[in-house]
């Protein structure tokens, strides 16, 4: 069982629905270390002035917003927490809307609401009735000395939490810079792509995808660790195109 990254309350109208707050995701990137590469040591970074070119004790060092060129505005640690929001554990939901209606690129990071103490029914409540009226839950809630906009919603048959971007976070597609076609696409080809995506179409398994750079990059670590030389794969780019104009047919 995962351990509790925060404990709090949703708050809706009169009702409140104590809750605990779990990661949903698990980062599976490979790290890795900066080395010299002479004996194999670990590197050090280390903190120095830019102006007197030496190095700077940890608790000298403050945060500081850069207004103009060389020129910083320094806020305080209680300055900063002020600026987080309301301290309190509770997520204050101010609407519901169609879960359908939140396009993805809204949503930054997924957490799961397990239920809290003597809270089991009025989650149940809760999560029956969002996935009954498929609808979403938007409110805000401080986390990590900052305030979120969140979705909560059904997910996996519990409830899920997103912490949310602000609109002026998402850059519009209209601002991307795309060359404009000489005419449309005839009716003839609409079709015919028509038909490529619906002979490729399946229900969605996320199982089926594996991260293969990843296993790569481990297999290679693996090798060499044992003193082998690493795998030169030269891919077959005829072949591949071959077989995915096969399996398009």
């Amino acid at each position: 069982m995962p351990r509790s990254l925060w404990n709090g309350t949703i708050s809706v109208g009169v009702i409140a629905v104590p809750v605990k707050l779990y990661t949903a995701v698990e980062t599976r990137t490979v790290r890795f270390r900066e080395v010299h590469l002479e004996d194999g040591a670990k590197i050090e970074h280390r903190r120095f002035c830019s102006k007197e070119g030496e190095e700077v004790p940890y608790d000298d060092v403050v945060k500081g917003h850069e207004t103009s060129k060389g020129r910083y505005v320094v806020l305080e640690k209680d300055e900063i927490a002020a600026a987080a929001g309301d301290p309190a554990h509770v997520i204050d939901v101010e609407s519901f809307v169609e879960t359908t209606a939140i396009d993805p690129v809204f949503y930054a990071k997924t957490y799961y609401l397990g239920a809290g103490a003597k809270g089991g029914d009025a989650y149940r409540l809760l999560h029956d009735a969002l996935e009954r009226t498929g609808r979403a839950g938007l409110g805000r809630f401080t986390f990590h000395n900052r305030e979120y906009l969140a979705a909560i919603r059904p997910l996996d048959g519990v409830l899920g939490l997103h912490t949310m971007r602000f609109a002026d976070e998402v850059v519009a597609g209209k601002e991307v810079e795309l060359s404009k076609p000489s005419k449309g696409p005839a009716k003839k080809e609409v079709e015919m792509a028509g038909r490529l995506v619906g002979s490729l179409e399946e229900s969605f398994s996320p199982g089926r995808y594996k991260d293969r750079y990843r296993k790569a990059v481990l297999d290679m670590i693996e090798r060499k660790a044992a003193g082998k030389k690493p795998k030169e794969e030269t891919p077959d780019l005829m072949a591949a195109l071959e077989a995915s104009l096969g399996g398009g047919k």
